[in-house]
């Protein structure tokens, strides 16, 4: 019995184990896993689709029409003449306000604005909260990428090292040739750190951009995009941003908010009626009335409320204006990155990096041969590597242009939810 408790406690134990270590670790993510978690967790998205549902609940209270107030009363009449009744006295009041229609229109219209802006404000977040989460994403695999590439160049110059420190004990080489290769040995273990930490400093950011719960050890697979792109036309670039962009619709639906606002105030500087009925019971009659009620605007024309949406629909139009000029200064700076990158890209691609490969493959040829010492064949393998990390930079940088475009294109939005 015991013997077999003991087994049970160690399966238990075993899974737990697994569990546990299977947390830790987690399953590497790709980068649609970390679009989809991004959707579902995003404290940014979901603030913003509860701000959809706020500007919903405000259409509501627009179309909701004014309640009725009812008034009951009670009472005793007092005789003091005793030719006058005595008994109990009752009354019961019914007001209903009037909601005019050119008031209830500009109401109902600003709550769509409302409604529209703030649809066309979440799709802004979910384009840049992408956008972002997309860029964090292979800003990661960059440096896994360089992390890589500081191992290699660590277990290389390392391997250099070993093989002068058998050269200097046998008398072939001098001693400052070990303490150069000691010292470039030195240089790229705090490169391997340095790229290491810049590796978790990425993974950091982007789990910071997801707002979900990840294992510590997070794993992030997949490559960089390829430097083969069609280049953008900036001319139908300008035309579909100008047209389609969800900034430009939320600042056109602030306008038209602001502009029904305007008119709704300003119609409320008319008296808005009430229709009073009521029934009035006495010991000795029961009356019956109709009133009508009409404040008197002699004190407050709403001169301020007037006023503030005035100003409000002028900042609407100033912040549309405002907005464009950012667009196309946001389109303009991702286009000359663009450029930038696809040159460097070419440079690299058309003969730089075969040409620091070569290099490094005559040197370390003539180091072999004894035609060049230590610093030669150092030199030229650092200048490798340095092309190598300006390259993979390029590929970056040109990836995260092509983003920053995508983004102000704003197509790809329709397809999320909302």
């Amino acid at each position: 019995m015991f013997l077999h408790r003991w087994q049970f406690v160690c399966v238990w134990v075993s899974l737990a184990l697994t569990m546990l270590s299977s947390t830790v670790a987690g399953e590497p993510l790709t980068l649609s896993q970390v679009l989809d978690l991004t959707l579902k967790n995003n404290p940014e998205l979901i603030a913003s689709r509860a701000q959809i549902r706020g500007a919903e609940g405000d259409l509501v209270a627009a179309k909701a029409y004014p309640n009725p107030e009812i008034q009951i009363g009670a009472g005793e009449s007092v005789a003091r003449d005793d030719q006058v009744l005595r008994g109990a006295l009752g009354g019961v009041d019914i007001a209903q306000p009037i909601e005019l229609p050119f008031v209830r229109r500009p109401r109902r219209e600003a709550g769509e604005a409302g409604v529209e802006s703030a649809r066309a404000q979440y799709r802004v977040v979910i384009l840049n909260v992408l956008t972002r989460t997309k860029q964090a994403f292979y800003n990661v695999l960059r440096h896994q990428e360089l992390l890589r590439m500081a191992e290699s160049n660590r277990e290389l110059l390392e391997s250099i090292r070993d093989k002068i420190k058998l050269r200097v004990e046998v008398g072939e080489s001098s001693r400052y040739e070990l303490v150069k290769a000691e010292a470039e040995l030195l240089g790229a273990t705090k490169n391997r750190e340095s790229a290491a930490l810049r590796v978790e400093q990425a993974k950091a950011a982007l789990r910071a951009l997801i707002g979900a719960p990840l294992p510590p050890r997070l794993e992030i697979v997949g490559e960089l995009p390829s430097s083969e792109a069609p280049p953008p036309d900036l001319d139908k670039l300008r035309e579909s941003i100008l047209q389609n962009h969800p900034a430009l619709v939320q600042a056109r639906a602030e306008i038209d908010r602001a502009r029904s606002q305007l008119e709704l105030e300003q119609a409320l500087r008319y008296p808005q009626p009430t229709i009073k009925a009521g029934v009035y019971t006495e010991p000795h009659l029961e009356q019956w009335r109709v009133d009508l009620i009409v404040p008197l605007p002699l004190w407050n024309q709403r001169q301020g409320p007037i006023a503030r949406a005035l100003a409000d629909r002028e900042r609407a139009d100033a912040q549309a204006n405002q907005q464009q000029l950012n667009l196309m200064y946001e389109l303009d700076s991702a286009i000359t990155a663009y450029r930038i990158a696809t040159q460097q890209i070419e440079t690299f691609e058309s003969g730089l990096l075969r040409e620091a490969e070569s290099a490094l493959k005559v040197a370390e040829a003539a180091y072999r041969l004894g035609e060049r010492g230590i610093l030669d064949y150092l030199d030229a393998q650092r200048t490798f590597q340095a092309v190598r990390v300006d390259y993979i930079n390029a590929l970056f940088d040109k990836n995260a242009a092509l983003l920053e475009i995508e983004r102000l294109r704003a197509q790809d939005y329709q397809d999320q939810p909302q």
